[in-house]
Parts: structure tokens; sequence; C-alpha cells
């Protein structure tokens, strides 16, 4: 049977009612080609003026290996000037990526070129919106945002492919306890159902975002994400009206991830066995039901 995959809705525009209530409410993602119609960004955002605006800093960088269990989420793999990095994704395939990287900070001018959709709903979080950078074949580990906002992800100069899933899944595939990713043992996009049965027909989503198209994503989304060309991505992030969520937002952000960092300092790798052989257990459990 396998993943049972179906192409995330695309349209060219949208009116707010027809995102209100055929989208946000119901939680459902959808790809809007053309948002960023009126950005500075979509004439402006080459690699030669986001490596001039942003300068030589120096960048964290993360790639596709498993994570290490003694060391916090988002440990970073090595460090690069931006500058080099943005001339590595141009030349040459890497699985080395940007990940949660704040440009904007360091280039305020860039605050000018992008609008967040306030025409669609409110909410929006950042001053300074998160980028995001890759080198074509990398991946994006399968994850859920922690902080459980909506994310407006819009690419730039190539194409990704996207995959995502209902948290409702979330034991199916394979969810650390204690975190918001999954099992980092399969590759979504061509698991091995005889070593992980409780993907074997699940449902997802999944789209190839081009340049300047914006996937919208609610609250809670699983999502994996590969580049298939050196390019980038821009996040705008928007609070869920529900206070249900924001406390789990809150909770995913103080208790549970410093209980997690705790536990990994403390345990090291007998901590993440636990937490991984858990995680298979829950999974074949939740076959069937």
């Amino acid at each position: 049977m396998g993943l049972i995959l179906t192409q995330i809705e695309k349209v060219d525009d949208i009116s707010k009612d027809d995102f209100i209530n055929n989208y946000l409410i119901p939680r459902k993602p959808l790809v809007i080609k053309n948002m960023t119609k009126n950005w500075p960004a979509m004439e402006k955002w080459t690699f030669d003026y986001i490596k001039e605006t942003v300068g030589d800093i120096t960048v964290p960088l993360y790639d596709s290996s498993k994570a290490d269990p003694s060391k916090p989420i988002n440990a970073s793999a090595a460090e690069m000037k931006f500058g080099d990095y943005i001339d590595l994704i141009r030349r040459e395939p890497t699985d080395l990526r940007i990940f949660l990287f704040d440009p904007i900070k360091h280039a305020s001018g860039l605050l000018e070129d992008y609008r967040s959709p306030k025409d669609l709903m409110g909410g929006f979080l950042d001053k300074y919106p998160n980028m995001f950078f890759g080198g074509a074949g990398s991946v994006t580990f399968l994850h859920y945002d922690i902080d459980l906002a909506h994310i407006f992800h819009t690419h730039f100069h190539g194409k990704k492919h996207i995959i995502l899933f209902d948290n409702k899944w979330s034991t199916r595939l394979y969810k650390i306890p204690f975190a918001t990713y999954a099992l980092e043992d399969y590759d979504i996009s061509n698991p091995d159902f005889d070593k992980f049965p409780a993907l074997n027909g699940l449902p997802g989503q999944e789209t190839i975002l081009e340049h300047g198209e914006t996937l919208f994503m609610p609250t809670g989304m699983w999502h994996w994400m590969k580049y298939l060309d050196g390019s980038f991505s821009i996040s705008l992030r928007a609070w869920d009206k529900s206070w249900t969520i924001k406390a789990r937002s809150l909770y995913n952000l103080t208790i549970q991830r410093k209980f997690d960092d705790y536990m990994k300092k403390t345990f090291h790798a007998k901590y993440m066995d636990w937490k991984e052989r858990l995680a298979v257990k829950r999974a074949e459990e939740s076959i069937g039901k």
C-alpha cells in the first residue's frame, strides 16, 4: 500500500474569507502562488544581493546525520562564513543547511522586501522572521514546530519537495517522546515498510514548492523538506487563536525542552535509546487502532 500522498491544493490568489473558512479554521495546508507578487524580494533577493547585504558573518550549519544524543536539539554540525556557504550551494550539491538563521537581524533593510499576509489573517509573531538555506539534496528531517505557530513558508531560487502529515498521526510517525521530531532511522520519502510498518497506509500531502510560491502550514503540521536545488526560504509565523494551543506551545518551549535537555546531559545515549525504543513500541501498538 505504502504512503497515501495527495497533492496540496495550489491557488493563484485567495480572499480572506475563503482562506479563513476553508484553510485556517479547518487547518488545511495550501500553496498560494501569487502571495509574493508585490514583494520587492521577488526581484531583489538574488544570491548575490543576499550575500552582499548580510555580510561575511559566521553561521552554524546542519547536515543529514542523526542527532548526537548527548547534545541539545538543533546542535550544529559545522560553521562557515555566510558568503562562502552561499557560494557552496550555488556551485554544487551539499547536505549542509542553514537552519533557523536570522539574517535580517544583521541586515535590517531586508525587512522592507517582504510583506506579512495580514490581509489573510492576524497574529504574526516575528519582527525578524527566520530564513532557511540548503544545498541541492539537503533534507530537513521530519518534525513539527515546537512553538505550534501557523507558518507561511515562501521559497526562492529553486524547487523544494515537501511532505506534510496531520499532527494526529504523530504516534504512527514514530514520534520521539518529549520532542517534536520523529525517529531518524527512516526516509519518509522512501520508507522501509517492513521495518517501519506503522507508516504503511499513512495519509499525507505533498507538493513541489517553486520560486515565489508560499506554503501555508497550519499549527502542529509535521513536515519533511528536501531542497531539489541550492535555494532558500523565509518563514512568517502567526499565533493560533486557541489558548489551548498557546498553552501547549509554552509547555513545549519551557518544561518539555528543559526536561529533555537535562535528561540528555545526564543519561546521554541511554536516554535516547530508551526514547527510540518507546517510539517504536507506541507506533507498532497504534497499528489498526
